[in-house]
This record gives C-alpha cells, structure tokens and sequence, in this order.
C-alpha cells in the first residue's frame, strides 16, 4: 500500500474512547468475479474454536434465506483444512427446527446440537435471539452461539467445567438496498454490538455521488467524488481499535446490472500483509485469511460486505 500515491487524506474519526487516527490512500484491486452471479441473502461466519488439549479447528456457518424460509450450513474443518464434520439444514417448511446430529472422526466424537424452533430474525438470515446451536468435540464445548446457554447445558446432559474457546474471525454477509445498507458487526470479543450503515447518494441533486459511513449514528466516513474514487482505503477507531476500511464500488458505477459494491472492515491485520501481492481482490483474499488466522495469535476481525443495489 505505501508504494501508491496517496489520492486524498483525511483525518480518521474515533468511535468511544481512543485518539484519532488518519490517512487514507488509494487501494487497487481487481473487479469482484462475482459479479455475474445472482445475489444470495446469506451470511457466512467463521470461528476458530481449541479444545482445552490445544487442538484447533475452523468452524463455518452460514446462514441464508429464501422464499421458502431459513437455512443453516455448518463445516468443521482442522487446521490442515480437513474437512471432520458437516451439517446442512435447507430452507424449506420441512427442515428439522431442532436436533441432534452425532458423528465420529478418528478418536474425535463431535456433536452438533440445534434450535431455531423459536428463533427471531431481523433483516438479515442470522438470527437475533430465541435460538441456540452449539457444538461439542469429545464432550467439550467449542463452539455457543444464541441465547439460550442453559437449553445447551441441559441437552449436552454432562458438566460443563469452561466456557468455549472460541475466536470470531470474520463475517461476510450480502446486503441490499438502493441508497442505504445497514448490518452490525462486534469488532472484539466481547465487546459492543455495533450498527453499520453505508450510505451512497449525492450531496445535492447537481453534484456527483458521495459514500458515507455511520457506525452508531456518528459518521466516520466521507468520501466525495466517488466515481473518480471508487476503490480506496481509511482508518477509523472502534472500540479504541484501529479499524482500516477498504471499499471497491467500481461495480455500481461501470459494471453490469448485477454488480455489488465490496466493503472490507479489517482491524488487526495491516494493509501490507492484505494487499501486497498486487492485484487481488477481496474475494480471493478472504479465502486465504480463515488459513492465515487459525495458525496466527495476532489475528484481528473481518467483515466483508456485498452490497447489492435493488433498481
């Protein structure tokens, strides 16, 4: 990143209680091979997970939606990126609500448990609360996500002597809208919950479009002149992290129909380390990320966006 010129440079804004931050140059990247396809309304999340005996795993889920109701994918994948275990639950009115789905790996006996029976969505195909999934490898708890921490320990049926270790790595999630698309993300551990929303609109009705982002309600982001600088990067603080915003809209302006936008929230991992290898986008890197993450302790969180604009 440092060996292209700096385009414009603003100051970086502060979300709670840190010092501001700054800079702010030109990122490349390639156009998204996605562009073809048909937006899904999906959100894929990954974790890292350890036992207490120090083995690792990568754990997938991903969440969609369609007209015939919720979905659920979830991967266990080892660091060598072993597939151990795999469960797939289908958006349909007739798909199990709730289970219990065994399977043995080697010495490992892995049990994945689920209710959405009673669960609540927002906007977006992950849901919000009424609901639990978790799941154990050799009756040890890795991975609780949902409210419902007590359903768990009473279906698990043996004592719970630790909580899950388990690490968010990174969220890649489909968005729509026409000028406005929102999501929350929680940039740390178990830090604040925050309300993402990019805004893409003219600052009047003869000037040329101008990208905003708020998170909480308090505008980070400004960037004028979008069409002349569709892809680019900044910093801002979140919860006192450094917080690089990479966005690459090329594709709303110059591309087919069908085109989304890609917003990149990364807070650990620099800028070199992301985008050194030259032209890469961030599809192509976000693969590589969940490897780089599992065999690293200095890893931050991720948050891709796709957005989608509805004509």
């Amino acid at each position: 990143m440092r060996d292209f010129p700096s385009c414009f440079g603003e100051n970086g804004v502060q979300i709670a209680d840190a010092s501001s931050s700054s800079g702010a140059s030109l990122a490349t990247t390639t156009t998204n091979s996605t562009t073809n396809k048909i937006a899904q309304n999906l959100v894929i999340c990954v974790y890292q997970c350890r036992l207490h005996s120090t083995s690792c795993f990568i754990i997938t889920i991903t969440w969609t939606k369609n007209l015939m109701g919720q979905g659920l994918c979830a991967e266990i994948n080892d660091l060598s990126n072993q597939s151990l275990c795999k469960l797939e639950i289908k958006p349909s009115l007739f798909s199990k609500r709730r289970g219990l789905k065994t399977s043995k790996m080697g010495s490992k006996s892995i049990n994945i448990f689920w209710d959405l029976s009673c669960a609540k969505f927002a906007s977006s195909p992950e849901p919000i609360e009424g609901f639990y999934f978790a799941i154990s490898i050799n009756q040890e708890l890795i991975l609780l996500l949902g409210d419902m921490e007590k359903e768990v320990y009473k279906k698990m049926n043996y004592a719970i002597s630790h909580s899950p270790n388990t690490v968010f790595i990174s969220k890649r999630e489909h968005i729509f809208g026409k000028k406005v698309y929102a999501t929350t993300a929680q940039f740390c551990g178990k830090g604040q919950v925050h309300d993402i929303l990019i805004e893409c609109d003219s600052i009047s009705s003869t000037s040329e479009p101008c990208l905003l982002i708020r998170i909480d309600g308090k505008m980070v982001m400004q960037v004028k002149q979008l069409q002349w600088k569709f892809r680019g990067n900044y910093t801002i603080l979140v919860d006192g992290l450094p917080v690089e915003v990479y966005w690459d809209v090329h594709s709303w302006f110059f591309g087919k129909l069908t085109g989304n936008a890609v917003f990149l929230f990364q807070t650990c991992l620099s800028a070199e380390k992301l985008w050194g290898s030259g032209h890469q986008s961030v599809f192509s890197w976000s693969g590589s990320l969940i490897k780089d993450c599992g065999q690293s302790q200095g890893f931050g969180f991720s948050l891709v966006l796709c957005a989608w604009k509805n004509e």
